[in-house]
C-alpha cells in the first residue's frame, strides 16, 4: 500500500493489521465500499439486469444501507436472482473484501415457498421466515400489536427516566 501525498505517491510499505471494531474511521471507509457496491447495482438496474421496488408509484428502491446493513429490494424473479449474485461476487473480486455467508438472508414478502428454497440454495444464505429487525425497524410484523411496541416503549421509559 501507499499513500498520496500532495496528488505525489509516497514509499510503499506492507499492512499489518486490520481496523478493529469500534475504529473511528470504520463508518467512513464503510461509506466509501458501499457507495462502489451502489455502483455495480446502478449498472445492474441501468442493464435491466436488477429491478428495483416501486413504493406508491413516486419511490424507488433497489439498495438501502446504512452502518454495516445492507438490504436489496427486487421483484423475485430468476433475474434478479442471478443479478445479485453477480453484484456481490463483482464486489467481493473488486473491493477484495468477503460477503460474511452466515449473517447473509433472504426474506421473500409474497411467501412463495418453493421459490425459496431454491434461492436460498443458490445465493448461499438463510431463510428468514418470521418477523425481524432491520435497523431497529419491525419487518413483516403487525403494526397494530401493543407486544411489538413494548420493548421500545420500555427502552425509551428507561431513558427518559435517567
Amino acid at each position: 500500500m501507499s499513500v498520496l501525498v500532495n496528488g505525489s505517491p509516497k514509499k510503499e510499505f506492507k499492512v499489518k493489521r486490520g481496523l478493529r471494531q469500534g475504529d473511528l474511521i470504520s463508518p467512513f471507509l464503510f461509506d466509501i465500499v458501499a457507495k462502489g457496491l451502489k455502483g455495480l447495482v446502478n449498472k445492474a438496474v441501468k442493464n435491466g439486469d436488477f429491478v428495483g421496488c416501486h413504493l406508491k408509484g413516486n419511490c424507488f428502491i433497489d439498495i438501502l444501507r446504512f452502518a454495516g446493513d445492507i438490504l436489496f429490494a427486487g421483484d423475485g424473479s430468476w433475474n434478479h436472482l442471478w443479478a445479485i449474485k453477480s453484484v456481490l461476487r463483482g464486489f467481493e473480486l473488486v473491493s477484495d473484501l468477503g460477503i460474511n455467508f452466515h449473517k447473509r438472508k433472504l426474506v421473500d414478502i409474497k411467501r412463495i415457498p418453493t421459490f425459496m428454497d431454491v434461492a436460498t440454495t443458490f445465493l448461499s444464505c438463510r431463510r428468514e421466515e418470521k418477523e425481524f429487525m432491520f435497523l431497529g425497524i419491525p419487518i413483516r410484523a403487525n403494526p397494530k400489536r401493543i407486544s411489538l411496541w413494548s420493548p421500545l416503549l420500555l427502552k425509551h421509559e428507561k431513558r427518559l427516566s435517567s
